[in-house]
């Protein structure tokens, strides 16, 4: 069989790769909640919704604020979080792995909610990062119209950053809405991506250590 060089550090940058346009944070949130909320109470309009009645009068401006500052704030690069490291003093050299994240994320196709947990590692390289924010990423990449694959790449590759290391590794597990609830309608599979880096990728014993640790019986190559 053919041997594929082991440059996957190489061939993705995950934070440059959420399609944005240059001109995406030329209008501040409060502009952009004012806009979404018109074009949404068109929407509303024109699926026939009476827009006078006590309980929809209100939702343009509520489906507005939530898309901007909360299930896509993602998006406004002040949401990202802060990411202070420090030195690995107690010379920890195992792996480190924070399992069962809750991810809550929108597929950009549909529009509709990715539910799921993602699981994350990470071997020192002489930094440590808090755990509360390996969450604070992960919640910062979901939040936002995501595909589930890059959703994993840019969590391995903002932790490699931070880190200065390649030895990180994500799993997500998820439900996928467009799957569940609509087309065709299964509500009992779910979707599993992983992206592993450095040693994860090269060693096999540290990739079914990590498997096993979070419990995941896939075989990954």
């Amino acid at each position: 069989m053919e041997q594929i060089p082991d440059n996957d550090d190489d061939l993705f940058t995950g934070k440059d790769h959420t399609p944005l346009r240059e001109d995406a944070f030329d209008l501040k949130p409060e502009e952009k909640i004012k806009k979404i909320e018109h074009l949404f109470g068109e929407i509303m309009q024109t699926l026939g919704l009476d827009m006078t009645d006590d309980s929809l009068k209100d939702s343009p401006r509520r489906v507005a604020n939530m898309y901007v500052k909360e299930i896509f704030g993602g998006l406004l690069p002040e949401n990202k979080p802060s990411i202070s490291t420090f030195k690995n003093q107690y010379k920890y050299r195992q792996m480190l792995v924070e399992k069962d994240i809750t991810v809550y994320s929108f597929c950009e196709h549909h529009f509709l909610p990715i539910i799921g947990k993602a699981h994350v590692a990470y071997i020192s390289n002489g930094e440590v990062i808090g755990l509360s924010k390996i969450n604070r990423i992960v919640d910062y990449y979901a939040r936002r119209p995501q595909v589930q694959e890059r959703l994993t790449m840019q969590i391995v590759d903002a932790l490699k950053e931070a880190l200065e290391t390649k030895n990180v590794a994500c799993i997500i597990d998820a439900k996928h809405l467009c799957v569940n609830c609509r087309g065709i309608k299964d509500t009992a599979s779910s979707t599993i991506t992983a992206e592993l880096s450095g040693i994860f990728r090269t060693n096999p014993i540290t990739r079914q250590e990590f498997l096993h640790y979070v419990g995941s019986h896939t075989i990954i190559d």
